[in-house]
């Protein structure tokens, strides 16, 4: 069994996104998925006793080893050397109608929040937090989005399900306060953050169909 919590710890240290047992299995060919569990459950108490400021978490549907929460302060030191800008308000306030609201089109977000989206969805775009999901049937065709696997993981989530109940949507105030620790109040123009896209489309498709969503 030490053996294989090795090469499980090791998968989860390279990988740089939540595995799931599925796809471990994959990889580690004639372990069990019982065994597999069993090394993930060790792992995660060997990090816990031995005070690690590392940890394994169960998110997006998979495991991943992250930093324990306690060590934030430091971790947020350093975050705020770290070159490119967090989301601005007006970001996560779209981000936010999004995740409750998906699939949803730009007309509709903008319709609550009264301003023009399209270079903030742009940088939610190219953040790979939200994704084009499909084309909504109605005149037109206005492109519809939703949230990603990287939207979960980047929030601490397993699934949608974790987010907080909202009684109406236009009451983000709840939602913009569980997802707080990740605004710039400062913020005033979004950046875009690390290039990459899902099979949808590529970076000018995607630049695209914003301008014309």
């Amino acid at each position: 069994m030490s053996g294989l919590k090795g090469i499980v710890e090791a998968i989860l240290f390279v990988s740089g996104e939540p595995i799931s047992v599925d796809r471990l299995q994959g990889v580690v060919e004639g372990v069990s998925r019982a065994e597999l569990m069993s090394a993930l459950r060790a792992l995660r108490e060997d990090y816990a006793a031995e005070g690690r400021g590392l940890q394994v978490v169960e998110v997006a549907g998979g495991f991943q080893v992250a930093t324990r929460p306690d060590c934030a302060p430091w971790i947020k030191r350093l975050e705020k050397a770290k070159a490119g800008a967090r989301l601005s308000r007006s970001a996560m306030e779209t981000l936010a109608m999004i995740a409750y609201k998906q699939p949803i089109v730009r007309a509709e977000i903008e319709q609550i929040r009264g301003v023009d989206t399209a270079g903030v969805l742009k940088t939610l775009l190219d953040r790979r937090l939200i994704r084009i999901v499909g084309r909504k049937d109605i005149p037109g065709r206005p492109i519809m989005y939703g949230t990603t696997k990287q939207f979960l993981q980047a929030f601490g989530l397993n699934d949608l399900g974790g987010l907080p109940a909202l009684r109406d949507i236009k009451d983000l105030k709840e939602a913009e306060q569980f997802l707080l620790p990740n605004v710039d109040p400062e913020a005033e123009v979004e950046t875009a953050g690390p290039g990459g896209f899902s099979a949808e489309g590529s970076s000018e498709q995607m630049h695209e169909t914003v301008a014309h969503g």
